[in-house]
């Protein structure tokens, strides 16, 4: 178990997803927007423009690490070369922050471009743990845990999911990373109530907020069916569930994911501008 130590931390304040078109954007006028966050997987090369513009964005922002690629449920041993290819992106980045998906996207030797779900019991319990120890030794940093989107639920489980990432926190000291959008998108599938989820998430944990869009579908029985994409604004079910997140928590690093469909830099800006306003109003 790693020691609970702090990591130099992020702002409690709106960050966005860095994508190259608003480098400009960013560098001349970022407006309410004080940190950024980058997927791992995109920086893990020796040079060329992206790494030479991370390392002029890492002068003026802090930054965190988020990546989509360990597999950290996954059945097998985690991928040593890639956990060393993220050991010299934090090595010499030194991110405010390092994250990653409760999910899993490897079988054997093959990798699925997907986030997928896992079922909550004691077996898979203690093998994420024992990967979230290995990443957290290997990097030499805590690292925060990202509870996912969900479109069923297993037979098998028989812990719930709050308690399970909970559990990973106590034994493994890492902290975690609350999508509210992820909550959103989760409980209207399951037909829970999300409110309740954020009242018993264990916000103490919590070291970085993510907001984001989704797509609406229907399922066979026509019951709404929502797909987390990364490919709209958030929506106002899903700011007023950050609103009562942030009123329990008080200001937390808060980010606005959109990775598809990505839009000018003004609409992303103004998406942080609310999440600002939302900020200032609760800690007023």
């Amino acid at each position: 178990m790693l020691d609970r130590q702090t990591e130099p931390g992020l702002p409690p304040a709106p960050g966005v997803g860095y994508k190259p078109q608003h480098f400009t954007a960013l560098m001349q006028d970022p407006g309410p927007v004080r940190w950024l966050e980058i997927h791992a997987e995109n920086y893990m090369g020796e040079g060329g423009r992206p790494i030479a513009q991370l390392r002029h964005l890492a002068e003026r922002f802090p930054i965190s690490v988020h990546g989509v690629g360990l597999s950290i449920g996954g059945e097998g041993p985690l991928d040593r070369d890639h956990l060393d290819r993220l050991r010299r992106l934090c090595d010499w980045l030194q991110p405010a922050s390092f994250s990653e998906h409760l999910a899993w996207s490897t079988h054997d030797a093959e990798f699925l471009n997907d986030l997928l779900p896992l079922p909550y019991t004691e077996e898979t319990l203690a093998r994420v743990c024992a990967h979230v120890d290995e990443v957290q030794t290997r990097l030499g940093r805590k690292m925060l845990l990202e509870n996912p989107s969900v479109y069923l639920d297993f037979a098998e489980s028989n812990l719930g999911e709050i308690e399970f990432l909970s559990e990973i926190a106590s034994r493994t000291g890492c902290g975690l990373l609350l999508d509210v959008n992820n909550v959103h998108v989760s409980c209207t599938n399951r037909q829970t109530d999300a409110r309740d989820y954020i009242d018993r998430f264990p916000i103490d944990l919590v070291g970085e907020i993510h907001l984001g869009g989704h797509d609406e579908d229907v399922d066979d029985a026509g019951a709404p069916l929502l797909i987390d994409s990364h490919a709209h604004p958030v929506v106002d079910p899903v700011w007023q569930l950050y609103e009562r997140t942030i009123s329990r928590a008080g200001p937390l690093a808060t980010l606005i994911e959109w990775d598809n469909d990505v839009p000018d830099w003004p609409v992303l800006a103004d998406e942080a501008e609310r999440a600002a306003r939302i900020l200032d109003r609760v800690t007023a």
